[in-house]
């Protein structure tokens, strides 16, 4: 049999989202409209969410199901709304475990499956991942597809409930078809120090983006202040503190005076601006008065438009503890910005140290501060780092590449299970 087509009606969610496929039932499995289920917990700022919502744009017959945002995360429901979209809200799919909550969260998904009769479901992050695969299995008649954007393994949890997490995730990898993972080092993580599956089940699918206006984003024009800037939610895997140590210390050095018989530090203005929210904002906040850096840091907020983000920074760092796709360093290096940041996860994936721009082992602030003088008082390396950086990603994270890998893997995955239903 040929490859089904995924490309069939132009879905815009109705009230019910498969209204107009569900009319469809006298054509056989593989020349019908595919009816895609995809499930994420929450529309958050991050690469998760955009994710999702391209995902959900780029396969007509599909419809998307997501809790309701956190006021302190930063909410990307505008971003489905500018595709038209409008996604299944189930308030009880929530941020934090409640057993009253996600269970009956879990009933609801059950439902929407029961009525709409999906080809696929496809998961993104874990709360998602794990109702939405256990309605599938509930279900029976579905291909299951996740996505790890990354894992809660390290950096989120205790060791007991990290534990429970993974085994959960054992047992659901089971029942599940094929295991996306948006790095080869996330893939080979959950492989070989997890065990969730063995490699066949994998498939790696990389993030896509819209980078466009990125891509024609100029160089900062020198101001006589180098702005360094970190992007991302302010929760404790992100690891800020180490980022605002950073700060003190580059200050520190840069004013001091030079021992006799050595060279002076060339003082460079340094401004620090800190772009994104969450639950440490506070904390953070009071961390910066504590050390005396007030005067060099700017709380930014969440901000909408990336372009405003990446035209005011000369440098982009990350200091996270664990990262699956670090999405800010990808839109960074879009924008020709070069980048500092932990080697954790996916960031090796991304980003080429000493091309287009540095990684440093976690904990070791001595050589991020160093590396990171080294960015702050050479504009030439800046400018080549940025470059560089550019032609990594401008092809790599493309949305069209992420729509034409995921149609791959969908068009196969279905061929290898032709039992579904007829």
């Amino acid at each position: 049999m040929g490859q089904r087509r995924i490309f069939h009606h132009a879905v815009r969610i109705p009230r019910n989202p498969f209204s107009r496929l569900l009319d469809n039932k006298k054509i056989n499995s593989y020349n019908k409209a595919m009816k895609i289920l995809r499930i994420i917990a929450r529309l958050n700022i991050g690469g998760p969410a955009r994710n999702a919502v391209l995902l959900t744009e780029g396969f007509p017959g599909t419809a998307l199901i997501c809790g309701e945002v956190d006021k302190s995360e930063g909410d990307m429901m505008y971003l489905a709304g500018e595709k038209g979209i409008k996604p299944i809200i189930i308030k009880e799919l929530g941020r934090e475990l409640s057993w009253k909550d996600d269970w009956a969260a879990f009933w609801k998904i059950y439902k929407i499956i029961r009525e709409v009769k999906p080809d696929i479901i496809h998961t993104h992050t874990a709360k998602a991942g794990t109702l939405g695969r256990f309605a599938g299995i509930l279900y029976g008649k579905a291909i299951l597809i996740h996505t790890f954007h990354g894992h809660v393994f390290s950096g989120y949890f205790g060791k007991v409930k990290t534990i429970f997490f993974i085994w959960v995730e054992k047992f659901l990898a089971l029942f599940t078809d094929t295991i996306i993972t948006v790095s080869e080092a996330l893939k080979k993580e959950l492989v070989e120090k997890y065990r969730i599956a063995p490699e066949k089940k994998f498939s790696v699918i990389e993030l896509g983006f819209e980078l466009d206006e990125l891509l024609k984003l100029p160089p900062r024009e020198n101001s006589g202040t180098v702005n360094v800037g970190i992007v991302g939610r302010l929760v404790p895997v992100k690891n800020h503190k180490m980022m605002l140590r950073v700060a003190k210390r580059v200050g520190d050095i840069q004013g001091q005076s030079p021992k006799k018989g050595t060279v002076p530090v060339e003082i460079v203005p340094v401004r620090y601006m800190i772009i994104g929210d969450g639950e440490m904002r506070g904390e953070l906040e009071r961390y910066v008065e504590e050390l005396g850096i007030k005067d060099k840091v700017e709380f930014k907020g969440w901000v909408k438009d990336l372009k405003a983000i990446y035209e005011e920074l000369d440098i982009v760092a990350l200091t996270s503890l664990n990262e699956g796709t670090p999405v800010s360093l990808i839109e960074a290096m879009a924008g020709g910005r070069p980048v500092i940041a932990t080697n954790v996860g996916g960031v090796k994936d991304i980003v080429k140290d000493g091309a287009s721009g540095y990684l440093v082992e976690l904990g070791n602030v001595e050589e991020f501060i160093k590396k990171l003088l080294e960015l702050i008082k050479d504009p030439e390396k800046r400018r080549k780092f940025g470059e560089n950086g550019r032609n990594i990603v401008k092809d790599r994270f493309s949305k069209e590449r992420l729509i034409k890998d995921t149609e791959k893997l969908y068009n196969n995955t279905l061929q290898e299970n032709q039992f579904l239903r007829s």
